[in-house]
């Protein structure tokens, strides 16, 4: 199972390594899940909910650890995304790495992202 990936601000980042584990994000909370991007739709989720952010960090996660809690759902543009329903424990972070802007304005992420091999498959 390939990795996953939340994108969380320097603070929610800092607070979830100090609580050990992470109830969600505002939009999170408000949905009733935590929102997780998949490998490929990365690029869209910055670009469509963060444009500009410069205290982000991706969290790359193993999908394996997280039991029946994760969900694979339709959402945008009908492709399906990861969504948990239950608190994200800290033991299921594989690594996490902080987000930059581009002279572009757009987030530059190493590549291959953290946590996986260069074809996308959990490393």
């Amino acid at each position: 199972m390939s990795t996953i990936y939340k994108i969380l601000d320097a603070a929610a980042w800092e607070t979830f390594q100090a609580a050990g584990s992470f109830a969600g994000a505002p939009v999170d909370l408000a949905d009733g899940y935590i929102h997780f991007s998949a490998g490929h739709q990365v690029a869209g989720t910055l670009e469509k909910h963060f444009a500009g952010r410069v205290d982000l960090w991706l969290v790359a996660i193993h999908p394996g650890l997280l039991g029946d809690a994760l969900k694979w759902e339709v959402s945008r543009g009908g492709d399906l995304f990861p969504h948990l329903y239950a608190a994200l424990p800290l033991s299921a972070v594989i690594t996490a790495a902080p987000l930059v802007l581009g002279a572009d304005g757009r987030h530059i992420a190493s590549w291959p992202l953290p946590g996986e091999d260069r074809n996308g498959a959990s490393a």
